[in-house]
């Protein structure tokens, strides 16, 4: 019994506790984000929650907002007044009572495009929290830079098939150049099986080679994955690394690169997905996240601040989607409100809302089995 106990209390401290302080200031940014765009626009704020469900503690500021913690830590919600719940779901008829007074300060009732810009800082904030990390760790620590040099092929690997030889420089992969070994990995991890364009630099010649990355099933921090390889090894000599430092504007502007790589890698990711030539299997949810950040702050509690950026830019860009429950789907409703002169009929916006629920709680459903499957609990 006492073994287990221990267990159980080490498993917490070694994944929940990192997770835990990874997760809970990515969400308090969103809501701020939130928060700090309704107060600017004078909307009351009923209530700021970190977490859903039962609370752990509340407060009551000087305008009466609730702020509160509560004992589940998957997100967080601000209630503007003159919403009926965390969803931001009008209250009608509430709404239909309300003063003069009170109106001006609902949130159903400001002008459109506040309440657009309301719903949007939630994201945005997000964004600008990942920057400022990764700015922070660039003009803190610089970053080595692998060149695009292969050091050694691995036998029967995709690249000794297509030609690749030890002290080759690559390029370019169809037509993309490539300034960093880094780019080639980021660059076919996703594109098993398809055919490659790879220019390559040999004893002071051009040479066009083609090859396919084979799907290799891999472990990494977070669990075992597929991805596709070429079979080449990088840089092993310091002297093919450059250390880089930057200043304020330097980093803000690699910073800005960094997370809008994020994005679209995320988005080529979910399309290859949705055409089928990449598996569902590769969603991850908060349980993987969790085994990552453990993971992660067993190597380094610094490393995790960099996870965090990469979390944030992921939870701000999921928010995005056009799905009703998510911020994206709030600024759908508004783009048709924006066309149609109105708002939508309040059933097609309950309907849209019970959908999206459905949708997420699909996704996230799916996205926990593939944790626990990885996790070898399946």
């Amino acid at each position: 019994m006492l073994g287990t106990v221990q267990d159980v209390i080490g498993v917490f401290l070694h994944y929940a506790v990192p997770f835990l302080l990874m997760i809970t200031p990515i969400i308090f940014f969103h809501e701020l984000g939130h928060f700090l765009m309704a107060r600017a626009f004078g909307v009351r704020i009923d209530t700021f929650s970190i977490g859903f469900g039962p609370e752990i503690v509340s407060w009551r500021d000087r305008v009466g907002t609730r702020w509160k913690i509560a004992w589940i830590p998957l997100g967080g919600y601000v209630k503007f007044f003159g919403d009926m719940n965390a969803a931001s779901t009008p209250d009608r008829e509430r709404l239909s009572t309300l003063s003069a007074e009170e109106r001006r300060v609902a949130f159903p009732f400001k002008p459109l495009y506040q309440r657009a810009l309301i719903v949007a800082a939630g994201p945005a904030a997000n964004f600008v929290l990942a920057i400022v990390i990764l700015a922070a760790f660039l003009m803190a620590l610089g970053t080595y830079v692998a060149a695009p040099y292969v050091s050694s092929v691995q036998p029967g690997s995709a690249a000794a098939q297509a030609g690749f030889l030890p002290g080759d420089t690559i390029l370019s992969v169809n037509g993309a150049p490539i300034e960093s070994f880094d780019e080639i990995r980021d660059f076919v991890w996703d594109r098993a099986g398809e055919n490659l364009s790879v220019q390559v630099k040999r004893a002071g010649r051009s040479l066009l080679l083609h090859v396919k990355p084979k799907l290799t099933r891999i472990d990494v921090i977070g669990g075992p994955q597929e991805v596709g390889l070429l079979g080449i090894d990088g840089p092993t000599s310091i002297k093919q690394f450059k250390h880089v430092r930057y200043g304020l504007l330097a980093a803000t502007a690699e910073a800005c690169s960094q997370t809008w790589s994020v994005v679209a890698t995320t988005f080529d990711q979910l399309g290859r997905i949705l055409a089928g030539r990449a598996k569902s299997s590769q969603l991850s949810g908060p349980i993987g996240i969790a085994k990552l950040s453990g993971d992660v702050a067993a190597a380094s509690y610094l490393s995790l601040f960099r996870l965090a950026a990469l979390i944030s830019v992921s939870i701000g860009l999921v928010n995005l989607f056009p799905i009703p429950i998510l911020d994206g789907g709030h600024l759908l409703y508004y783009g048709f409100e924006a066309v149609l002169g109105r708002p939508l009929g309040a059933r097609a916006q309950d309907v849209g809302f019970r959908l999206g629920l459905a949708v997420m709680l699909g996704i996230m459903l799916l996205a926990a089995w593939n944790d626990l499957v990885r996790l070898n609990l399946f």
